[in-house]
């Protein structure tokens, strides 16, 4: 009667059958090690929850970089929304800054009016003419993010205009003020730079337009703020109002006092309408596009740099680096801001409250978590808990303007999370190990052996199934004397011949498809049949093992091969020690005359490696083993690989070439296999632990000793690019011979073909 196949296996309730009692024996922890399990579970959720309160209550320095990077996350998550109308930003500009020069200077006389802007920076008259054609346009207020704090180059006329308009226009005029650290003997001290005292005339507001910095290296918070942030170092000797605040004054705009200190961001770069400078200068634009100046009415006009050239580029929260904001655009963000009262504020002002609120956050979350006795269910549950958290945070940060501390608590509820989860491995394990006591006791059991063959970390168990299996016959001829070796689809025995004298040894193959469908079994049954016909025709070499029969049995399918006495290769290629070059030359030669064979065959092995190849105990030949992993290729050589047909890709990491991986192995991909063999048998080092240049060239020659001519073969037999290797086993024997005749040929990859014969392909 066959065994019943078993399709699936939870370790978390395994029971086998008892031979003795005939009782199932089930796999459970016992209690000391179930406790502390459980300890550690606990221990590791209550030292998160308590850290991650302390650490908001402390507001050490990467504590407030990581809410800062939240902020800036829900600002980039919610994107650009439609800013207040009723600010423009009248920007010097590229073009404010190149086109008014390019004109004047083409026509001086028919663009006369640009000549206070023929170079940068501009004349005081410029801005004179601008501030006063704004003034007249209706503009509620003008605000000049430039600090005059210096004579002007282009003479004291220049600065008397500008000083003129401000007497008449100035109580609707406001210019900016810088705050500036300075060195002395004595160390650093911050001094406020103000405009020229000749332009604080006519009711003109100064705002200084420093924005202090958080912790991200960002702009967050109002200008407002930066005064205090002096005041709090001991380096404030002169205060203002902020630029932003200075403004509003000029504009007569009352505003709430605001309930935060953060910026609002209406969005990135660009989000604020931008009219270039020299528009207004501009007759045609001022009376077409700026319809006469009408587009400035009862509008905030902010003058200021929006080219980079001029540096006054910030990192904001409202994007990601490295781009960039310019002050002026800032500005407008602070100014409306202000406006309809959208300061950002922590919603707990205490960090004593807040630390108190994460703990109480964090347990609860706990508290829920630990309702269920699953570990992968608090799992889920504090993943979900954290993704809720931030969904919360986010909402009443877009809508409220409230900041609740956020990066903290998801860090520890996914922490907590992550513990549940590896407590749950820990208990996996655990009882893996129970379960291989288990299966030890029980190793001749078929549910047992059926459970091992499926579970790659049972896989050491495979080797003691040799008493269960041993003595059983296949076919009524094939009697297992052991198991060679096992995986998830296959398993392979040695077995003795019944129907013949002195029940020689074979190799027998079983392979096992991993679906028992009907669809599926004819599938794998032609498969088989493929395979064997493919091996029955490579059988025939003499350093190939034989193909000696074929069966199927019970929905299994098995190929039944000569044995091959001896050893693998790999007990050859001792780890760190290389061979002499004339035992590799002899070694690459032997692999590449069977492989003329198999290639002929219009078969690629797709396996070459140390362990796939046995050096045989009667005759010392060499012999490849394992076409498990054949192609067979149907149609002639192609030319390229989009022509050639795509395939699953197969092979073994550091023999397999770039071509065979993708799925698209060619004759060539067996020729860099054995060139991989050949490297691994000079050096001694396997190609994984093996570098590349930045060409993608193996590195190995420094570390070999071997002639330049038979470097370059192998050099050459593993390039990466398919098309530049050896296109035949026949063609690197030939380069072979020669450089045996001639050993100081020049043999490099540009002309080691130009005198050598070359094999056509079968099929051309």
């Amino acid at each position: 009667m066959a065994e019943e196949p078993i399709s699936t296996f939870s370790k978390k309730n395994v029971s086998t059958a008892n031979t003795t009692s005939g009782k199932p024996t089930k796999v459970t922890l016992t209690a000391s090690q179930s406790k502390l399990v459980s300890r550690l579970s606990h221990f590791f959720v209550a030292v998160s929850t308590m850290g991650s309160a302390l650490l908001t209550t402390s507001g050490v320095g990467w504590v407030n970089l990581m809410e800062s990077q939240i902020v800036s996350a829900f600002f980039q998550l919610r994107g650009v929304i439609t800013p207040p109308a009723d600010i423009v930003i009248l920007a010097i500009d590229d073009q404010s800054i190149s086109v008014p020069e390019q004109y004047y200077n083409s026509d001086p006389h028919q663009y006369a009016y640009l000549e206070p802007l023929k170079s940068f920076p501009f004349k005081r008259a410029a801005y004179a003419q601008i501030i006063e054609k704004l003034v007249k346009a209706g503009a509620r207020a003008v605000a000049v993010d430039v600090v005059f704090d210096t004579p002007s180059s282009y003479g004291s006329e220049d600065d008397r205009q500008l000083q003129a308009v401000l007497k008449k226009y100035g109580s609707k005029v406001t210019l900016a003020a810088l705050y500036e650290s300075f060195e002395s003997h004595q160390g650093t001290f911050t001094q406020l730079t103000l405009p020229q005292e000749m332009f604080q005339v006519g009711g003109v507001t100064v705002g200084s337009v420093n924005f202090p910095l958080e912790a991200d290296g960002k702009v967050h918070k109002l200008a407002s703020e930066f005064p205090k942030l002096l005041a709090a170092n001991g380096m404030l000797m002169e205060k203002a109002p902020s630029f932003d605040e200075a403004v509003l004054s000029a504009a007569k705009i009352k505003y709430p006092q605001p309930k935060g200190d953060r910026l609002y961001f209406w969005g990135s770069a660009g989000t604020f309408e931008q009219i270039p400078l020299w528009y207004v200068l501009d007759p045609p634009n001022w009376n077409n596009y700026l319809q006469q100046g009408r587009v400035f009415q009862d509008k905030i006009v902010l003058i200021g740099s929006t080219d980079k050239l001029n540096n006054d580029y910030h990192p904001v929260a409202a994007v990601n680096p490295p781009e960039r904001m310019a002050g002026v655009e800032i500005h407008a963000n602070a100014i409306a801001t202000l406006m309809q009262n959208k300061a950002i504020a922590p919603a707990i002002s205490s960090s004593v409250l807040q630390g108190l609120f994460v703990l109480v956050l964090v347990g609860a979350t706990v508290y829920v978590a630990n309702r269920t006795k699953s570990n992968m269910k608090r799992f889920v549950i504090s993943l979900a808990a954290a993704g809720i958290w931030g969904g919360i945070s986010y909402v009443c940060f877009i809508h409220g303007q409230l900041i609740f501390p956020t990066a903290i608590p998801m860090i520890a509820i996914t922490f907590n999370g992550l513990s549940y989860l590896g407590i749950e491995v820990a208990r996996e394990k655990l009882r893996t190990r129970q379960l291989v006591t288990i299966f030890q006791k029980y190793k001749t059991s078929p549910v047992v052996q059926e459970i091992i063959s499926q579970q790659n970390d049972l896989q050491d168990l495979l080797q003691k199934r040799d008493l269960a299996v041993s003595g059983r016959i296949l076919a009524g001829r094939y009697k297992i004397v052991k198991v060679l070796g096992s995986g998830g689809f296959s398993e392979t025995y040695i077995a003795e011949d019944m129907h013949r004298p002195g029940y020689p040894r074979c190799v027998v193959k079983q392979l096992k498809p991993a679906n028992t469908q009907a669809k599926s079994l004819e599938l794998a049954r032609r498969l088989f049949h493929s395979e064997a016909e493919t091996l029955e025709k490579l059988g025939t070499h003499p350093q190939i093992p034989q193909l000696l029969a074929y069966f199927e049995q019970d929905d299994e399918f098995y190929l039944v091969q000569e044995y091959v006495i001896g050893h693998s290769l790999i007990k050859e290629l001792p780890s760190g020690q290389g061979l002499r070059e004339t035992q590799v030359r002899e070694i690459i030669k032997e692999l590449l005359q069977i492989l003329v064979f198999v290639h002929d065959n219009g078969v690629i092995h797709r396996d070459i490696k140390p362990s796939n190849v046995m050096r045989r105990q009667t005759d010392n030949k060499l012999v490849l083993i394992d076409f498990g992993a054949v192609k067979e290729v149907s149609v002639p050589k192609l030319e390229n690989s989009e022509q050639a047909p795509f395939t699953i890709g197969i092979g073994t990491r550091g023999y397999a070439p770039n071509e065979q991986c993708f799925g698209r192995p060619q004759y060539s991909s067996d020729i860099y296999a054995i060139g991989m063999i050949g490297i691994r048998a000079l050096t001694g080092i396997a190609p994984h632990d093996m570098n590349r240049n930045e060409d993608g060239e193996w590195q190995w020659k420094n570390q070999a000793v071997v002639s330049d001519g038979f470097a370059e073969i192998l050099k050459k037999m593993v390039l990466d690019d398919f098309k530049q290797r050896y296109q035949s086993a026949s063609e690197v024997l030939a380069v072979l011979d020669k450089l045996q005749i001639y050993p100081d040929t020049n043999l490099s990859p540009q002309n080691d073909n130009s005198n050598l014969p070359t094999i056509p392909w079968l099929g051309d």
